[in-house]
């Protein structure tokens, strides 16, 4: 039974985070490479959601202003969520006609959202975050996949060019390696999900969205609900900050963890792969299998250390699990970051797994994340 045990424990992980990529990127030259255009001129609505971002909004608007995609009906809608700083005083900093600045008391990111969808008048709905940064040809970019009458929505890449000095090492490695997971899953036609950085979606596809769910994954998974794809667009890209502090890198994951698997929840019926296929498949291995992973760490340890003498095997992965445990903290223990940076990677992985594990805890006691804090991120 340990050995069944350890094996189980063992072998689900490493197949979620790296048998299951490895998979798609073999069966990749099986499916033929899509190719997109220019974007045509299409009626957008850019909807954002914003808590007390007084810091980045003006500068995030004008950007948005700014992009050399020219689209036949271009609106904006900002939707400041109960926010306590100057954020409507400082989006108001912007005069442009195309820009709608509404200024609601605090009810959480998914009400927003819904409000800002509701006024909205465009075709495409683009959502993203108000402190990432785009380039002038991002929503071009964004945008022409939607050319395909088969593609409901359209994922953007974001990118972390500058780690810090502490765990955000760690989201920048992992923006890698999800780009990675993204392009195969794009290759394949099996795209999961979008990232709240950066995505559009069809207007006649969008559901308004439950208030205790990861916004992002639900409003992409409206694509699939449809039997409509995600397509991953590498060239839209944003760039945002990583997490230096293992305390917000800590809650973060639960939050992401309780929220993602709510969303699940929510979209159960995408999990049958009689019905959804192939998309079915990576959804369970990149989403669901996850983050059910970290909680058979406890178990695989427990069963390594009772098969301690049944072979030399055992003996080297229970050591080669040990170790690792200490050089995470280690990392964690490094506050003046003098130790070398796979010390801070190890430190990222513990923290992002214990995260995910209380979540998952926090799911199944019935716990939800109901408000939105993006200072919590930064």
């Amino acid at each position: 039974m340990a050995e069944f045990i350890f094996w189980l424990c063992l072998l689900l992980p490493v197949y979620a985070y790296l048998g299951y990529p490895l998979l798609l990127t073999l069966m990749a030259p099986l499916f033929p490479a899509r190719q997109h255009g220019l974007a045509t001129p299409l009626n957008v609505s850019i909807v954002i959601a914003a808590h007390n971002e007084a810091r980045h909004i003006e500068h995030k608007l004008r950007t948005l202003l700014a992009q050399d995609y020219q689209p036949a009906w271009l609106e904006i809608i900002l939707v400041s969520d109960g926010s306590t700083d100057d954020t409507v005083a400082c989006a108001h900093k912007v005069i442009d006609p195309r820009i709608t600045v509404l200024d609601l008391p605090r009810q959480g990111k998914a009400a927003a959202l819904n409000t800002g969808v509701a006024l909205s008048t465009g075709d495409i709905l683009v959502f993203t975050d108000a402190d990432n940064q785009w380039s002038r040809d991002t929503l071009g970019h964004l945008l022409a996949p939607l050319a395909d009458p088969k593609v409901g929505a359209c994922a953007g890449h974001m990118v972390i060019p500058v780690t810090g000095g502490g765990l955000s090492i760690g989201d920048s490695l992992y923006r890698h390696y999800e780009g990675w997971l993204r392009r195969v899953e794009n290759r394949t036609g099996c795209m999961v999900s979008a990232d709240g950085a950066l995505l559009a979606l069809r207007r006649e596809l969008f559901q308004n969205v439950p208030a205790e769910v990861n916004d992002d994954f639900f409003i992409s998974t409206c694509a699939p609900v449809a039997f409509k794809r995600i397509v991953y667009v590498p060239e839209a890209q944003v760039i945002d900050h990583g997490v230096d502090e293992a305390d917000k890198q800590f809650r973060r994951r639960q939050r992401v963890t309780v929220g993602g698997l709510q969303s699940l929840a929510q979209r159960s019926e995408l999990l049958n792969p009689l019905k959804h296929g192939l998309y079915s498949i990576a959804l369970i291995s990149h989403k669901l299998i996850r983050r059910l992973a970290p909680i058979l760490l406890v178990p695989l340890f427990l069963s390594n250390f009772w098969l301690w003498n049944d072979h030399g095997f055992y003996q080297l992965f229970l050591v080669a699990q040990l170790l690792g445990y200490a050089v995470a903290i280690a990392g964690l223990l490094d506050s003046q970051h003098r130790l070398p940076k796979p010390f801070r990677l190890a430190a990222f992985l513990l923290v992002t797994l214990a995260g995910m594990s209380i979540g998952l805890w926090q799911f199944l006691r019935g716990q939800r994340y109901s408000q939105w804090n993006p200072e919590q991120n930064r």
